[in-house]
């Protein structure tokens, strides 16, 4: 897959739906990328926290398709409930711009990085 755009991801997820049978409802594409937040979650957390590996775990080479998988998903969920993900965020990205243009400046935590 080269570069794409959200809208053309939308448009190829849909088909792909399309082919396979439909969309499942809306509950429970909301319960799958629960359930897939939370395999990134447990993988980040056996990486970056203080968890370790459990025999046969998936490892650090993992997340980039955990967190496809979340993508995919949210696209799905996006697509059935008829939501333009361009727009969301290019609308949510101004929200956020608008909203905390000063909040992390100086922030210690962030190495001192302003935002």
């Amino acid at each position: 897959m080269s570069d794409m755009t959200l809208r053309a991801w939308q448009d190829e997820v849909d088909d792909w739906i399309g082919r396979m049978g439909g969309y499942f409802s809306p509950l429970s594409q909301l319960a799958q990328l629960t359930e897939e937040v939370g395999e990134l979650a447990r993988l980040i957390n056996r990486v970056h926290g203080d968890q370790s590996f459990k025999k046969g775990e998936k490892d650090e080479a993992a997340i980039p398709d955990e967190m496809a998988d979340i993508l995919f998903t949210l696209t799905c969920l996006a697509n059935s409930l008829k939501v333009d993900l361009t727009d969301a965020a290019k609308a949510n990205m101004a929200k956020k711009t608008q909203r905390d243009a000063a909040r992390h400046a100086g922030n210690s935590k962030l190495g001192g990085a302003s935002a």
